[in-house]
């Protein structure tokens, strides 16, 4: 599991006093930073490989300014060029949303999904979860 810690702003709170919900796909992509790194680890958009297509987010908790977050996000599956995340947010110990996210290891420059080198494929099962269930709280 990643874990990453973030602390929202003042300027991601709404009229009614808690965390815009359009910050949220936002944070979670921040918390896939180490998984970028695997893919493109230079960070040079011209060889970017990671292209997402699919997300779902579910709202379970409001989140409040003032106090930290965590996202913890998992690998829930690993195809031949593709992988699905598995991603929780939590805030006083609660969880308060979880996501999946969907990406395809792509080559721009050929426009097509290429497999997942093995390197890449053996560090993302280290951080595979077999069941979501037995995660969230």
């Amino acid at each position: 599991m990643y874990q990453t810690v973030l602390e929202p702003r003042v300027s991601e709170t709404d009229g009614v006093g808690h965390i815009n919900n359009t910050v949220l796909p936002v944070w979670f992509e921040a918390a896939r930073n180490p998984l970028f790194s695997l893919f493109t680890p230079d960070h040079d958009f011209t060889k970017w490989k990671m292209v997402i297509v699919k997300t779902t987010l579910e709202f379970i908790s409001q989140i409040y300014f003032g106090e930290d977050v965590e996202i913890r996000t998992w690998v829930s599956k690993i195809g031949n060029s593709s992988l699905e995340l598995y991603e929780e947010l939590h805030q006083h110990g609660k969880l308060c949303a979880r996501n999946t996210a969907v990406y395809v290891n792509y080559d721009l420059s050929a426009q097509k999904s290429e497999p997942i080198p093995k390197k890449i494929r053996e560090e993302l099962h280290k951080h595979l979860i077999e069941d979501k269930a037995k995660v969230q709280r």
